[in-house]
């Protein structure tokens, strides 16, 4: 693939006009529009960003299935935006670093790229773990009752 073209995507993103994207919003409400352009970006890009989102709002619901706290729920919900969040932030690097080095190879946009990775996989395990402690107990509980 040519340096100037893009990897296709199933979905295409309109060119927003960001001339003055370079300087502080002139609004609130233009601050929100830019960052639900980003997170509709990895949304529609980005495999495991879907991935995340769908294990977080199963889990988020399986916990009120099984009427955990507000508080269990809350923590559910915490971890599942903590590994969102390193997804977005992981893509966001990876585009700079791709920007920066371009087609070419280079050992410290590989290390770059593989600690943001390392940071979603740490991310996304902590999460599992919490969600496990506080959904498998209920959940063997209410099997039991059903077997």
């Amino acid at each position: 693939m040519p340096p100037t073209e893009t990897p296709p995507t199933s979905v295409s993103f309109p060119k927003a006009n960001r001339d003055l994207a370079w300087k502080v919003a002139p609004s609130l409400l233009l601050s929100f529009r830019y960052a639900w352009a980003g997170i509709s970006y990895a949304f529609f890009t980005q495999r495991n960003f879907r991935i995340h989102v769908v294990v977080g709002l199963l889990a988020i619901a399986l916990g009120l299935y099984l009427q955990l706290t507000r508080v269990e729920i809350a923590i559910i919900g915490l971890t599942t935006g903590a590994v969102l969040t390193m997804e977005l932030l992981n893509t966001a690097l990876e585009s700079v670093v791709d920007l920066t080095v371009k087609q070419s190879y280079h050992e410290l946009a590989k290390t770059a790229k593989d600690c943001a990775a390392g940071a979603v996989l740490i991310s996304a395990l902590v999460a599992l773990l919490v969600a496990g402690f506080l959904i498998l107990p209920p959940l063997m509980e209410k099997l039991q009752i059903v077997f």
